[in-house]
């Protein structure tokens, strides 16, 4: 898997959300929003890896996590969202809401406000935590 798998992947899994979402399958919709998430963030990764670069083992083993916050520290991004959260509200919300996801989100029903909310959290076109991430990758 190379970068431009996980950004294709990310783009599709949150195309796949909002069909499920507007297909009346929620708990799907919520869970592969959040997925989209997780994907961008280890493009980011992918991005920082250099090619003929033998890996910081360390690294390489933070970056098979599921957790976003921690995903994003790996991808050295944390402290630059939390800047950008500081100059929007409405950023802050929406990763808030991405805080609540985590690979577990399979295994539960998730109502379909709840996976609007995710939907919009990541899709938002100027707040959303995937255009923000795309601008990383």
């Amino acid at each position: 898997m190379n970068r431009a798998d996980l950004q294709r992947l990310s783009r599709l899994r949150i195309q796949e959300a909002r069909s499920l979402l507007r297909a009346g399958m929620p708990s799907g919709a919520y869970y592969l929003a959040g997925y989209s998430v997780e994907c961008a963030i280890k493009a980011c990764i992918a991005k920082e890896t250099q090619r003929h670069e033998f890996p910081d083992k360390d690294r390489v083993q933070k970056s098979y996590t599921h957790k976003p916050a921690d995903l994003l520290k790996v991808a050295n991004l944390y402290d630059e969202l939390q800047r950008a959260i500081r100059a929007n509200a409405r950023l802050e919300a929406s990763w808030n809401v991405v805080l609540g996801w985590s690979e577990q989100s399979r295994y539960s029903t998730w109502s379909r406000s709840d996976a609007y909310a995710m939907i919009d959290a990541v899709g938002r076109r100027k707040e959303g935590i995937l255009p923000w991430l795309q601008r990383h990758w």
